[in-house]
């Protein structure tokens, strides 16, 4: 058997073929004739609805300072209100305060999940329980402020309310006695 598989595709001219297309490319550790690597392949153009990701990368960094903007606008613009909030609070509470340096008893109350006192006499103590007086803080103090003072800081920013008592709310306050709350 002189006709072998090899020996026909010798004759039909496939395996020449393939041997001049193997011949052409060079081995795995052999160099081009022309040196250096082949030539880079680049990638195709994308598609007319792919975006590239230089591109994307951009899109996301525009996203990215416009949102840091916006924050920074909203931040600004919060501190300018606070800023306006607490001018007009302190114009309100100018000469308004009714603390007395020779207050000896303590009035306590909650504010900001803290017990709280302010110094009063008698006839307050009876006064902020009648819900007559409030209490109001401000730059770390608590002033005694009439009621009509109390519910103007209410509408300015409750926040600065520290104490204002309801008549018409019944609970365990009114069980006790004025001259005991403490």
């Amino acid at each position: 058997m002189s006709n072998s598989l090899r020996d026909q595709l010798l004759k039909s001219g496939i395996v020449k073929q393939f041997r001049e297309e193997k011949q052409a490319q060079p081995a795995k550790g052999e160099r081009r004739p022309g040196g250096g690597r082949p030539p880079a392949k680049r990638p195709p153009r994308p598609a007319g609805g792919e975006i590239d990701l230089a591109k994307a990368y951009a899109m996301r960094a525009q996203s990215d300072a416009a949102e840091r903007r916006r924050a920074e606008q909203e931040a600004a613009e919060q501190a300018r209100l606070k800023r306006e909030r607490k001018a007009r609070l302190q114009k309100l509470l100018e000469g308004q305060a009714l603390n007395k340096a020779e207050a000896e008893l303590a009035r306590h109350f909650e504010y900001g999940g803290k017990i709280r006192r302010v110094h009063v006499d008698a006839e307050q103590l009876a006064a902020i329980n009648a819900g007559q007086l409030g209490v109001v803080q401000q730059n770390g103090r608590y002033l005694l402020v009439s009621l009509a003072v109390a519910e103007q800081v209410r509408e300015i920013d409750p926040h600065h309310l520290a104490l204002l008592v309801d008549p018409a709310a019944k609970g365990e306050e009114d069980d006790v006695p004025d001259d005991l709350m403490w």
